[in-house]
């Protein structure tokens, strides 16, 4: 193990540091083209060469749900991102929307830090 591998963030931290810098990041290993999330250090076909690039920030809805509680509802959606991979979120300004819609990401600052979240598109229905 050398110096520099002690001083640099894991993945984790190093997608934590993005995001709290106002950008939506995740990592693609230039040797075969493959988006990769949640941030890793190798991809499931092998590569080791991984980069951070920007994400377009939008997505389709794959699945949804909805947990309702005294409380209040809230949904926990799968969207698959245009990069071809696919992120857990959630969709905070509707209570549950069509699998199919159309996404975009933002980011938005909670106590605990900041979290990639989705909204519909106008008009982005499947």
């Amino acid at each position: 193990m050398t110096q520099a591998d002690v001083a640099s963030p894991g993945p984790e931290a190093a997608y934590n540091a993005h995001l709290a810098s106002g950008r939506f990041m995740i990592q693609r290993a230039p040797s075969t083209g493959e988006y990769v999330f949640y941030p890793r250090v190798v991809t499931p076909q092998g590569a080791t060469d991984l980069e951070w690039v920007e994400a377009q920030g939008t997505g389709t809805v794959y699945a949804i749900t909805v947990n309702r509680s005294r409380e209040g509802s809230r949904n926990v959606a799968l969207v698959d991102l245009d990069e071809g991979v696919r992120m857990m979120s959630t969709l905070p300004t509707v209570e549950t929307a069509a699998v199919g819609t159309r996404v975009v990401a933002r980011i938005e600052y909670l106590d605990d830090g900041p979290r990639v979240v989705f909204d519909p598109i106008e008009g982005g229905a499947a």
